[in-house]
């Protein structure tokens, strides 16, 4: 399954990727983050990898993030693993001609066991999730508001 998703945020790409490439930014922003490990590499470099932890409901799910492209303020794209479920994403910030950024999201979703069935019966709640950190980033941003 694949999707794009984009949203514009009323601030300069500068301060948007520097609160994007700030893990210390993840809690207010990413509804359920808990923690954040590395695995190995350095934190943000191209391969390094690192164990995202979020409470989901009544779960926990953990999960495997590793940097596949870094560079930002242009772009940045990661692979996350979990079990039974392995998404590409690939993050492009564009500065607007009103000296804004536009966040645009590639995701490509790939399902086994279980979770193929979620991905097949279920495929907007996948993009509406997407969505929905988006905007959460964007009131961080815009707001200094907290999830």
């Amino acid at each position: 399954m694949k999707y794009t998703t984009e949203i514009k945020i009323i601030k300069p790409r500068t301060e948007v990727v520097e609160k994007f490439s700030n893990p210390d930014n993840m809690k207010y922003w990413q509804r359920g983050f808990i923690s954040m490990e590395p695995i190995s590499g350095k934190l943000g470099e191209e391969g390094s990898k690192n164990m995202l932890k979020y409470k989901m409901g009544k779960r926990e799910i953990e999960m495997e993030e590793k940097i596949i492209k870094n560079d930002l303020p242009a772009q940045f794209h990661a692979n996350y693993s979990a079990k039974g479920v392995y998404n590409i994403q690939e993050n492009f910030f564009e500065e607007t001609p009103e000296g804004h950024t536009l966040w645009i999201s590639h995701n490509e979703f790939r399902f086994s066991g279980f979770m193929k069935l979620m991905g097949l019966f279920m495929p907007g709640a996948f993009r509406k999730q997407s969505y929905q950190y988006m905007k959460d980033f964007k009131d961080f941003v815009e707001n200094n508001q907290s999830v």
